[in-house]
């Protein structure tokens, strides 16, 4: 057995030992909704492993700005820009710009949503509509985009759905209707596309500690407390999925909707 002897003031250098994996170099990104929460976390996730990240927002200019220049601190590439899911005349102009800033697109991540309390008897069209337009017709719409922008090789379309279209907590029926369309569409996408080399999963948080969640009051206490839904995650936890999904590790799996709760229900 050799034997080294290191000098006493010899240091490790990590990046040397254990290189970044970079599984998505090479790669480009759009992630709708990205400016905050969830989305802003997918974003940093996937530029650290190497894509070139789209961080699309509604209204939070200053909020986008503040991901994408996090991302080019650590050396990413990133680039924000501006378009509302629920009008869709700005569809195609987000995914022209984001051809323009970094060629073929090839992940989406349909992340962009918004969820309201409604009990039964304040559903309202306007209430429905306005869930509807964003959380299913958006990402519609974005996926259409998607599929005819996607080159020869493929891509890969991630959906961020919810644990709510299985466990339907009281008040939120009409978001949880919407997020079960979304597990519907992500399965049969996902058939429809799979001879075209483009693979379509859904990711299923649990309840998830984002501003939102604070604003509505889902969120109170500390975020490791546990709630009717699983314990209470951080966005980084979804994240991580989103990147597996993502990248070839998650090749062989497709149409599926990967409930990601922090234990079982």
């Amino acid at each position: 057995m050799m034997i080294v002897i290191y000098p006493a003031d010899f240091t490790f250098n990590l990046n040397l030992i254990l290189p970044m994996t970079n599984k998505l170099a090479g790669k480009a990104a759009l992630v709708t909704g990205a400016s905050k929460g969830i989305g802003a976390a997918i974003a940093k996730a996937l530029a650290a492993e190497g894509a070139a990240v789209v961080v699309n927002y509604s209204s939070s200019k200053d909020a986008a700005d503040k991901v994408v220049a996090g991302i080019a601190a650590k050396g990413g590439k990133a680039a924000a820009i501006k378009a509302n899911l629920a009008k869709p005349g700005e569809i195609a102009h987000l995914f022209d710009a984001a051809a323009e800033a970094f060629g073929t697109i090839d992940i989406l991540v349909n992340n962009a949503g918004i969820y309201e309390v409604t009990p039964i008897g304040s559903i309202t069209e306007t209430a429905f509509h306005k869930h509807f337009d964003l959380n299913v017709l958006g990402l519609i719409l974005a996926s259409q985009e998607a599929v005819k922008r996607f080159g020869p090789e493929g891509g890969t379309i991630v959906n961020i759905s919810s644990v709510v279209a299985q466990v339907t907590p009281p008040g939120v029926s009409v978001y949880s209707a919407t997020k079960g369309a979304v597990d519907s569409l992500t399965r049969a996408f996902a058939r429809e596309l799979a001879g075209r080399k483009i693979r379509v999963n859904s990711v299923n948080p649990g309840l998830i500690a984002t501003e939102g969640t604070h604003a509505v009051g889902f969120v109170a206490g500390p975020e490791d407390a546990v709630s009717p839904l699983g314990p209470v995650g951080k966005p980084e936890e979804i994240a991580s999925v989103v990147v597996f999904l993502a990248s070839d590790e998650s090749r062989w799996l497709n149409g599926q909707n990967l409930t990601a709760t922090g234990q079982l229900l």
